[in-house]
């Protein structure tokens, strides 16, 4: 069988991807959130089959209880581009981009490092949109009592802004500003 090319897969990709993305827990890691980082990587000409493909996969599986959703997003999004026909160098570039939107460690690679600062690009947005996103944050979580929640939220953006630089890659780095001023103000407001 011929492997199939990264950029022949992205409407088959979408088509897969939507109902998981369309689930009920879902407020923030939703459609809309892939819509996002698209645009953030194509309205800086950088979007490429490839990325797209490991954005559409990024967060498959989403499990607000789970800690290891990018561990099995990739694992099913690379057994669905396996079953269409992708190419082994295919899955093994789509596979750790999305393990890097773990933010667990830096980037190793600029594609990477581009996926990772789309993903993040919501800590730049305007005061509203970072409120709006900051809202459904906590609805994904609803389940975890108000206290605790505030403890792992606070982990979480002081992880944010204990880092060097939040952006990493040049086209990101206007939206550093405006995220270090979100992330306080949400670190004010727990």
């Amino acid at each position: 069988m011929n492997d199939v090319e990264p950029g022949d897969l992205l409407t088959a990709a979408e088509a897969f991807a939507r109902p998981f993305y369309a689930e009920a827990h879902r407020a923030y890691h939703s459609a809309e959130h892939v819509r996002a980082v698209l645009e953030a990587l194509d309205s800086r000409g950088l979007l490429t089959p490839t990325l797209a493909l490991a954005v559409w996969g990024h967060d498959f599986i989403y499990n607000p209880r789970a800690s290891d959703n990018e561990e099995r997003s990739a694992e099913v999004f690379g057994k669905w581009l396996r079953e269409q026909g992708a190419s082994s160098e295919l899955m093994a570039e789509v596979r750790p981009l999305i393990l890097a939107t773990k933010h667990a460690a830096p980037p190793t690679t600029r594609a990477e490092a581009l996926l990772v600062d789309a993903d993040l690009s919501i800590l730049g947005a305007d005061e509203r949109t970072f409120a709006a996103y900051d809202a459904t944050i906590r609805r994904e979580y609803a389940h975890v009592p108000g206290p605790l929640y505030s403890i792992g939220r606070r982990k979480v953006l002081r992880g944010f802004l204990e880092r060097e630089r939040i952006f990493t890659t040049p086209e990101f780095t206007e939206l550093e500003g405006r995220a270090q001023v979100n992330l306080t103000a949400a670190l004010k407001r727990l």
